[in-house]
């Protein structure tokens, strides 16, 4: 059975054709400001300000408000941009260093300020100062919390095996965010699914009574009488684990069938797990290679991916499809 439908195009006209409150959850990774020329008239990314860019993903994220169901989600993953003093209007596209979810090139260049990863923008274009962190991630948070989307947390994606950068007068930069927003105050999020294993800590500190060992409380542990002498034990710890905390630490991993970065697999199944149901349909408007299809495939979701690159989607196809054999012989 097919279960994933790709679509070419601008995504802003794409998802106009999609029904109002068709999909459950919509998990993607735009292209970074100023980052990567895709060759293709009419793409996200290459706007003349912060402004310009931030106003192109409210439009965007607009036509994906009306898609999603009542109590539908949206997690967006976002990396920032730093501004640069320099001849000209802003160093190509092309030269500059690539993010994650399929928007650049990392292996192969390096940013302005020798920071992998980052784009650069003529910090005088744009109103900023050289050297200027741009603030991409939260000048577009906020935005879409202006539009209406209820602003519910940042992720923090922490990566253990950042690019190596050679600056000297900043810390390499290991971390990007990942935004969770929802349609309604009311939304559907399956806490059990993703909740971690309770720590070695936190199983020994139930085997105490409340308040701990202090002598002074006489608690159960310490053969007292008083009113704090019951043990934690599930009270405290919970057996089917703790809840998920707000900072992921994720390996980057290579895809050898995509010449472009791509954001790894088990960044975004938490997602997919929390946001959906098995059945429930995925949507990503920047599908590059594909890794949300992917994931949506190997947790038997439906999914819809669109991009405005044709050979992307031919790779992301190949990806998908992949996923959906394993599946079907999986189950």
């Amino acid at each position: 059975m097919n279960t994933y439908t790709l679509l070419q195009g601008h995504c802003l006209d794409v998802l106009k054709t999609l029904p109002d409150e068709s999909v459950q959850t919509c998990i993607t990774s735009p292209p970074y400001f100023g980052l990567r020329d895709y060759g293709c008239g009419g793409q996200i990314g290459l706007e003349s300000t912060p402004e310009q860019f931030v106003q192109s993903l409210v439009d965007v994220f607009a036509e994906v408000h009306r898609v999603l169901k009542k109590d539908g989600t949206l997690w967006l993953n976002l990396g920032d941009s730093y501004a640069a003093q320099r001849s000209g209007t802003s160093m190509p596209a092309e030269t500059l260093a690539g993010g994650v979810g399929g928007k650049g090139n990392k292996a192969a260049h390096r940013g302005h300020d020798g920071a992998a990863g980052h784009a650069h923008r003529n910090a005088s274009n744009i109103g900023l100062k050289h050297k200027d962190l741009i603030g991409i991630p939260w000048r577009v948070a906020f935005a879409l919390q202006q539009y209406g989307w209820y602003l519910r947390q940042d992720i923090i994606w922490h990566k253990p095996n950042p690019m190596p950068e050679s600056v000297t007068d900043r810390c390499t930069k290991a971390h990007e965010y990942i935004f969770l927003l929802s349609k309604s105050d009311r939304y559907f999020y399956d806490n059990e699914a993703i909740k971690e294993p309770v720590s070695d800590t936190s199983l020994k500190r139930a085997e105490y009574g409340w308040n701990c060992d202090r002598p002074s409380t006489k608690n159960a542990s310490m053969g007292g009488t008083g009113i704090h002498t019951e043990k934690m034990g599930t009270r405290f710890v919970n057996p089917s684990g703790r809840n998920k905390r707000s900072v992921w630490t994720v390996c980057t991993k290579p895809y050898k069938g995509a010449h472009f970065a791509v954001y790894p697999t088990e960044l975004i199944r938490p997602c997919i797990l929390a946001g959906s149901r098995p059945g429930d349909t995925v949507l990503d408007p920047f599908n590059g290679s594909g890794t949300t299809g992917f994931v949506s495939m190997e947790e038997r979701r439906k999914y819809i991916g669109i991009d405005i690159n044709d050979e992307y989607l031919a790779i992301a196809d190949a990806r998908i499809k992949s996923a959906q054999v394993q599946e079907q012989m999986d189950f």
